[in-house]
């Protein structure tokens, strides 16, 4: 008997990746496939932006490498699920046609009008959410958003191109600035202070373990997958690199270094920050998931490869080598790592600072040193504000890509003086894709199954623990 299987997809910044897992194999995940996604060049100072075409046709390409290994029977795939980056804005036109680029997570060109949404709305509305993203197009490009019918997040997106329905979900929404995270719907009065359209142009709300429908005739055909397979209503890829962690139940703390750093965990009760820094989402399975975000991680570490190595495809090795080698503090040398301006603290138009520079001081391990502790000197302090709010943190969960740097690792352990683990699977958004599509499908049948009861002893931990040095 074939065995039965879950594809999981994770579309970020810097690119789509996949897994497919069989529930009953361990490790559960049988095969893997990624593909690379830009941003888009030459726009000005605080714009980021994505082509949502572009993530699907990544999309594709993943699926189809995935389908072709050897392990997958593709007509043994009984689900999919999607995580994807949070807070961007895809507009759509009554064909389902994308009217305009994303603007994406770490775009701060709509600082004003996080601002007066701010003030507006009587609580924070950070400037990567979505709102500002909607005020502002339909201020500075009303005939786009007149031309507007459906509002949706990346991972909705998705959802749509494959499914054919617009849907949205609580984890992901809760990113949006325009919804009530203690009663889990849309807030209509900050809806309309976003805009008076915006109502109209909003998909439906999915309730907490329901499928958001399942793979379409053109989708099976473009993916290779067969027609009629379920798809999970996925979510945020925080939401999904909590299940995919193990932030199944209360207690476990997970730190996700991606593009964007992240520091999260669930809870059985709504966590909120009076000043609006720590992130008061829901999750994807029921519960919520108060969350630390740095604007800035990985994308400055990039950076400072690219300016460095720029072709080197071990650069990244190379650099921390070079890094490890030098002391801690970095003879004076610091490095404020707001390229992209910051959420935590709230500093949209901050720019990246490097001082205390001495003859010798741009030797690449130093600078990259520099942008390693900077970074977790931000992630540090965060932590100290969810530690505030009455979030204990004894011991983190360490995810993401630049969960794989040791040196990193270490410093993390030490600046946090508290024990470091790594699952198994450092792509956690992907692997909580496929097992939330698993936990959709299996509640058909058993709807008290809580995707703890699914994630539990599905992702496993290495046997490394980094325990603080200093």
């Amino acid at each position: 008997m074939a065995a039965v299987l879950y594809l999981g997809l994770d579309v970020g910044t810097q690119g789509v990746k996949g897994v497919v897992i069989d529930p009953d194999a361990r490790p559960c995940v049988i095969a893997r496939a990624g593909r690379p996604l830009d941003l888009i060049a030459g726009l000005p100072a605080g714009t980021a932006e994505q082509n949502p075409d572009d993530w699907w046709n990544a999309v594709v390409e993943v699926v189809r490498e995935l389908t072709s290994s050897d392990a997958v029977e593709t007509t043994s795939i009984m689900g999919v699920g999607i995580s994807g980056q949070q807070h961007g804005s895809v507009f759509v036109d009554d064909d389902d046609c994308v009217i305009r680029p994303a603007k994406l997570w770490c775009d701060t060109s709509t600082a004003d009008e996080a601002r007066e949404l701010t003030d507006k709305i009587g609580r924070a509305v950070p400037v990567g959410f979505t709102a500002s993203k909607v005020t502002w197009l339909a201020r500075h490009e009303p005939d786009n958003w007149q031309r507007t019918d459906g509002v949706l997040l990346p991972h909705d997106f998705i959802n749509l191109r494959l499914t054919g329905e617009r849907t949205m979900e609580a984890g992901d929404a809760s990113g949006t600035g325009w919804f009530d995270v203690r009663e889990r719907c849309f807030d209509e009065a900050a809806v309309t202070a976003v805009d008076a359209q915006l109502a109209g142009k909003l998909p439906r709300l999915l309730e907490t373990g329901k499928a958001a429908g399942t793979v379409c005739p053109a989708a099976a055909q473009q993916l290779g997958i067969p027609e009629g397979v379920l798809v999970a209503a996925g979510g945020g890829d925080n939401m999904m690199s909590a299940i995919g962690s193990g932030a199944t139940r209360a207690g476990t703390v997970v730190m996700s270094l991606g593009t964007s750093g992240t520091v999260f965990t669930r809870c059985d009760e709504p966590v909120i920050d009076p000043e609006g820094l720590i992130a008061p989402f829901c999750s994807s399975d029921g519960a919520w998931l108060p969350l630390l975000c740095v604007m800035n991680c990985t994308n400055v570490t990039e950076e400072v490869k690219n300016g460095y190595f720029p072709a080197d495809p071990d650069a990244l090795e190379k650099l921390t080598d070079l890094a490890a080698a030098v002391e801690p503090g970095c003879g004076g040398v610091s490095f404020v790592p707001f390229l992209h301006g910051e959420r935590v603290p709230n500093l949209p138009d901050a720019t990246g600072t490097i001082s205390g520079l001495r003859p010798g001081s741009f030797a690449p391990g130093v600078i990259f040193r520099a942008a390693l502790e900077g970074i977790t000197a931000n992630l540090a302090l965060g932590v100290e504000r969810l530690k505030g709010l009455g979030v204990t943190v004894d011991g983190l969960r360490l995810v993401g890509g630049g969960s794989k740097n040791p040196l990193w690792r270490q410093m993390i352990a030490d600046a946090l003086q508290v024990p470091v683990t790594l699952p198994e699977e450092p792509e956690s958004g992907a692997l909580g894709g496929a097992l939330q599509a698993l936990w959709t499908h299996q509640r058909a049948e058993a709807p008290d199954l809580t995707s703890d009861d699914i994630a539990s002893d599905r992702v496993p931990l290495q046997d490394v623990v980094v325990e603080p040095t200093q």
